[in-house]
């Protein structure tokens, strides 16, 4: 549908049905987001103000949403169902013929649902197309990878620092609590390796209005996954799951994504633990994960490859009481990896 004028004017609104919005991560039919890290795009000419028109599905009372305009640093803004005013910083209002782009995200692992009707924009704004990067980044995991615990939720959890240093397209399927096993844990109903392939998180159980789930459709995914990276397990560990059930798990879930990517590279991450305030470090199933990867290249599979992550984060890199990556932990795990990528020969 092309952007049409509001009743009065001084506003043009973009319906979100227009095929110039560029939608990334997981979107249900309403159109409403799941999954941390979920959004959208926009690429404008003559941008001076922009504001979102929110329904009834977005979280209540809110649903913080990350915005970054021309690359700016993200602001947080507690978005709520009605009209959310966008600052535009002044340096977008003073570009003269020059397209403005606009990413907006949600950054919880929960309570991150925004409803989208539609965005609207200055009058004399123009809708252009947008260009996705070559390069996009799919990342699966739990809540060391969710951004659980920091305070810009998922914009500063290692994956995302991964994908904003190669400017890449990211996508973040991480839910904290669950294991990589379809079982309870931690309140979530089902497992990773289960709700990969839907459109909605793990929260749907709790969700009234949507306590179902919907099988996702990967062709709406573009461009396509470039690199797919793994973290997962300390869950599967603390729910019981024995070694060879989880070589067994992982095995099937990689066989499974394979089909969907026949060619691009997968990186499993072995765990870089628990540390301890003593120094000590707990590491969960020691050796399965080359276990994994040496069984999937033996069936000649020759494009996976481990990720050694032990020495990566240590006491001062984790909250104190959930022994969680702190902020600069994140940051830390993000330059180790990209320091990973770069000796293995990727580029933005």
């Amino acid at each position: 549908m092309a952007a049409a004028s509001l009743p009065h004017p001084g506003a043009l609104i973009i319906k979100n049905d227009n095929p110039l919005l560029y939608y990334h991560g997981r979107w249900d039919a309403s159109p409403g987001t799941w999954w941390a890290s979920s959004g959208f795009k926009l690429n404008v000419l003559n941008l001076k103000s922009l504001d979102l028109h929110l329904g009834q599905h977005t979280t209540s009372p809110n649903a913080a949403i990350g915005v970054s305009i021309d690359g700016s640093d993200w602001v947080t803004i507690n978005a709520t169902q009605g009209t959310n005013a966008i600052p535009v910083p002044s340096s977008a209002k003073e570009k003269l013929l020059h397209p403005s782009v606009v990413r907006i995200n949600v950054e919880g692992w929960q309570n991150n649902r925004i409803n989208l009707e539609s965005v609207v924009l200055n009058s004399d704004a123009i809708l252009l197309p947008y260009e996705p990067s070559k390069l996009a980044f799919q990342f699966i995991g739990d809540s060391l990878s969710a951004g659980q615990f920091l305070p810009e939720g998922v914009n500063q959890a290692w994956p995302f620092l991964v994908g904003e240093h190669f400017d890449a397209e990211t996508r973040v399927n991480a839910q904290p609590g669950a294991a990589l096993t379809d079982i309870p844990s931690y309140g979530n109903v089902h497992g990773v390796s289960y709700q990969f392939f839907r459109t909605e998180d793990t929260g749907f159980y709790y969700t009234t209005d949507h306590n179902f789930t919907t099988p996702w459709d990967f062709s709406r995914e573009h461009p396509k996954n470039t690199h797919i990276v793994i973290h997962i397990g300390a869950n599967d560990a603390s729910q019981g799951v024995s070694n060879d059930e989880f070589v067994q798990v992982y095995s099937d879930f990689i066989a499974k994504l394979r089909s969907l990517n026949p060619t691009q590279p997968f990186f499993i991450f072995t765990p870089w633990g628990w540390p301890n305030a003593d120094g000590s470090i707990g590491y969960y199933y020691d050796g399965q994960y080359q276990k994994i990867v040496d069984t999937r290249k033996a069936l000649g599979d020759h494009n996976i490859f481990l990720v050694n992550t032990t020495g990566w984060v240590e006491w001062a890199d984790v909250f104190p009481d959930n022994q969680h990556p702190n902020v600069d932990g994140h940051i830390k795990i993000a330059n180790e990896f990209i320091a990973w990528l770069k000796r293995w020969g990727l580029s933005a």
